[in-house]
């Protein structure tokens, strides 16, 4: 596997969570998070500076308090396959739940985008944290967390399953002989599951990397457990190399207690970088990017999102915390929900004291000029912190700085490509293409393939 560093980039056009008031700054288009040539520029800008992918999160629930780019969204894989078409290497990764689609249809969708990419695909496997998803397909209420991650597990199984129906060269479509298709290379799955009951086979061929490659984000005991199970690479969050170092060392020790080689499973942080001519001025562009996307109520709206969307703006936000409220996330997103509450209960915090902690100023480690920037990167990827980054598209003014200044100094130290390395996602991140012959491994002990 290569050791150059990983870089992706994700853009959350008019302003993610923590960004309500994002798409004042006039140089981002007040549609760009539904529009296509938004997309498709940012993704030439990305791949003319050789970067690894383009991610796109996605969620299926919104209120009036969500962010702005997730009140008004294109679905990851149509945007992905407009993507497709107008780049050439870059990698196109899409954000799909386990908990409210059919394994056949994801399959035959990142197949599809595979294939019209010419192996470029991804798939970051979440499992919904926004509970009130379960409303919008058919459901009284969500998953409770073991339940998610065990029917993440068998998503996945089945899915990868599904794309082992043809083997390479199946497809024989030759027109002397007449014959089409190599029968004996064709296998249903014929998988009976605790969730799924699924026969197959897929109708689609593989693609040049085999299949598409899986990240995987979620930081509880569970979510660790998926990834470190079935995931190529892992989007998480580190506020300290300290961290860092802890989260990287946790998931290749899991992954290899799975018998899997921890250097095909990539540490891919997402990160908040910007630059400037100097350190100072660096520290003040993050502060005055930081105060003007942030407003406290605008912050009291969007605090509910862990507890299950629970609305907080009736509170007396002088009270103590409401402790109560963490039973709105068990199906929610707890972690997050728990680690809040835990703190503001320790510390005897009030709702606005609380709700004042989402929105502090924390620097971030990588700012400064282009030289420190690309030391500390350096330094995280040297001392194992990580393998790349995924790249917070916030302002446009930064990404460019960061791609004309940042990227060259990292390219003369060594460390990130001049050129890509290959046509697909793998060969680019530096994974092996999925092999049919030996795709059928430890991760996988359920997995049954018969001929057709």
């Amino acid at each position: 596997m290569s050791d150059f560093l990983k870089i992706g980039v994700a853009p959350t056009g008019v302003g993610g969570p923590g960004e309500g008031l994002r798409w004042l700054d006039p140089e981002i288009p007040v549609d760009a998070s539904v529009s296509v040539d938004w997309y498709i520029d940012i993704a030439r800008q990305a791949e003319a500076a050789k970067l690894d992918f383009i991610f796109i999160v996605d969620s299926q629930f919104i209120t009036p308090y969500s962010p702005p780019h997730y009140l008004n969204r294109l679905e990851p894989l149509t945007l992905l396959s407009a993507l497709a078409v107008t780049t050439k290497h870059i990698g196109l990764v899409g954000t799909l739940t386990t908990s409210y689609n059919s394994p056949f249809n994801l399959a035959r969708r990142l197949a599809s985008l595979d294939l019209i990419s010419h192996g470029r695909a991804g798939w970051n496997v979440v499992t919904s944290g926004d509970s009130g998803t379960a409303g919008n397909y058919g459901r009284d209420e969500h998953y409770d967390y073991d339940t998610r991650y065990a029917l993440a597990h068998e998503t996945i199984e089945v899915v990868r399953g599904l794309w082992k129906s043809y083997e390479e060269d199946a497809i024989v479509a030759d027109r002397k002989t007449g014959v089409f298709l190599d029968p004996t290379k064709l296998h249903t799955l014929n998988h009976h599951g605790r969730f799924h009951k699924v026969t197959g086979p897929l109708n689609i061929q593989r693609s040049p990397q085999g299949e598409p490659i899986i990240f995987q984000a979620g930081d509880s005991e569970q979510g660790r457990d998926l990834g470190a199970a079935t995931a190529d690479a892992i989007f998480t969050h580190a506020h300290s190399i300290e961290a860092g170092q802890i989260f990287y060392r946790d998931i290749k020790d899991r992954a290899i207690s799975y018998g899997r080689d921890p250097d095909q499973v990539l540490i891919t942080p997402g990160a908040r970088i910007y630059v400037a001519d100097t350190d100072d001025q660096a520290r003040e562009i993050e502060r005055e990017y930081h105060d003007s996307d942030h407003s406290f109520d605008l912050a009291l709206k969007e605090f509910g999102r862990a507890f299950g969307w629970h609305d907080f703006t009736g509170y007396d936000v002088d009270a103590p915390f409401p402790a109560h409220t963490l039973l709105l996330a068990e199906k929610s997103w707890y972690t997050q929900a728990k680690r809040i509450t835990d703190h503001a209960v320790s510390e005897g915090l009030t709702l606005r004291q609380a709700v004042e902690l989402t929105r502090q100023y924390r620097p971030g480690p990588f700012v400064g000029a282009a030289e420190t920037v690309a030391r500390e990167l350096v330094r995280w990827h040297n001392e194992r912190a990580l393998d790349g980054i995924n790249y917070y598209l916030s302002h446009p003014e930064q990404f460019r700085r960061f791609t004309a200044e940042v990227l060259p100094i990292l390219r003369d130290l060594g460390v990130f490509r001049k050129e890509y390395e290959g046509t697909t996602i793998r060969d680019n991140l530096g994974l092996p293409a999925a092999d049919y012959r030996n795709s059928v491994d430890a991760r996988e002990p359920n997995l049954i393939l018969r001929s057709a």
